[in-house]
């Protein structure tokens, strides 16, 4: 796993030769923004930069405050600002044209950033916008929600929906494009919605399931007192907390950057636990979760985290575990206060056939990453459909 340095905030490195970078994690990381710049963008402030912004944090007026200074002071003219409020919709080739028309009329050039401050969906769309805007442009990752600062932020992967139809397909135009430096400032969780706040755990609980697999067993065995500093707000909790996810996550991508691992192996697909049955219903509407409140379209960590059940039922039927785990998988979601069934799911055949618009399938077949104990999961090509089915019967599916 990446070295973590032992302060108040704590640096994971991510080993990828001349590419490589660190995350900084904990309380005034956003600090270190101009120094940041100045190091891996030529030695000396560059005068422009691109400044995207999640709308979210303007809820956050302290740190809001601080992103601007840091910002500001990260270049030698301005900084070209841009807003989005963010969803799957606007995860979108349009709000991706939105984003190379502003760079190319502010006059950004190859030395010049972006700076990616929000969650999950402004992570993907800037780091894509930087990896297309002239054959690519330097990013900083600034992740402000809890999902993106241990999974969305680090790694490369870079990317939009795209609509076809009257279907939105998750990720299916991407880079992989490597920032030069993560700081994930743990202040902006202060204004972070519970909801919002609890699917990034079911990221958190994804790695607990592969990591004791990979020689990261502590991430498996502190998963319920992560859990629990998470739902004390601890910050010096949850910065330990992120910093052991993000070693993890830095480990898996050192070693597989670009998921070509074969399925014997796993590398970086096992990172996929639980987001093939979740792609599949992100992006619908009209959802129940736990039989209470209409919440669809889902936050990708509740649709992670129905997965994570559905992957672990699906296991069971296909004897890779006993009963008594996926109840613990089960029970394990619920105690992080996200769902574990929906209503209002389309039938099964149809959920089937989403499936095969993941990006992981080969040769026409599924892959799904399927745990075989807890803290070790691998590739299955091909599942036997009856297994998929009892898997998505598990979440509520007919």
């Amino acid at each position: 796993m990446g070295a973590i340095v032992e302060t108040t905030q704590k640096t994971i490195h991510v080993e990828l030769g001349a590419r490589g970078y660190d995350v900084v994690v904990g309380p005034g990381a956003i600090d270190r923004l101009p120094e940041l710049i100045r190091a891996r963008c030529g030695g000396t402030a560059p005068r422009r930069a691109m400044l995207v912004l999640d709308s979210g944090i303007g809820t956050n007026p302290e740190f809001s405050a601080q992103v601007a200074a840091a910002a500001m002071a990260s270049v030698r003219d301005r900084c070209i600002t841009l807003s989005i409020q963010p969803s799957e919709q606007v995860k979108s080739m349009e709000t991706l044209e939105r984003l190379l028309a502003e760079m190319t009329r502010g006059k950004l050039e190859r030395n010049e950033p972006v700076i990616a401050v929000g969650g999950g969906i402004v992570c993907d769309v800037a780091g894509f916008a930087a990896a297309t805007y002239r054959r690519g442009v330097p990013v900083v990752q600034c992740p402000t929600t809890l999902l993106a600062m241990v999974d969305a932020s680090v790694g490369g992967k870079t990317g939009v929906n795209l609509r076809v139809g009257d279907s939105l397909k998750k990720n299916m135009v991407g880079a992989f494009h490597q920032p030069v430096g993560v700081l994930a400032d743990v202040r902006a969780l202060k204004s972070l919605a519970e909801r919002e706040f609890r699917a990034g755990l079911a990221e958190c609980i994804k790695h607990a399931l592969i990591a004791k697999g990979l020689g990261a067993t502590e991430v498996t065995s502190e998963i319920g007192a992560d859990l629990a500093a998470a739902g004390a707000r601890s910050e010096i909790g949850i910065t330990a907390m992120i910093a052991r996810h993000v070693a993890l996550k830095a480990m898996v991508v050192s070693e597989d950057e670009r998921e070509e691992a074969p399925s014997t192996v796993g590398g970086r697909a096992l990172l996929n636990l639980g987001h093939t049955f979740g792609h599949a219903i992100e992006t619908l509407g009209n959802l129940i979760i736990d039989d209470s409140r209409s919440s669809g379209p889902l936050l990708h960590g509740e649709a992670v985290a129905l997965g994570l059940c559905a992957a672990a039922a699906c296991a069971g039927a296909m004897g890779l575990i006993a009963s008594p785990m996926v109840q613990e998988v089960t029970k394990v979601v619920a105690s992080a206060g996200l769902p574990t069934r929906a209503s209002g799911l389309p039938s099964i055949d149809v959920l089937i056939g989403l499936m095969q618009d993941d990006k992981k399938t080969s040769g026409g077949r599924l892959r799904v990453i399927l745990p075989t104990s807890w803290g070790e999961s691998r590739v299955v090509e091909d599942p036997p459909i009856q297994a998929v089915c009892v898997g998505w019967a598990a979440i509520g599916a007919l």
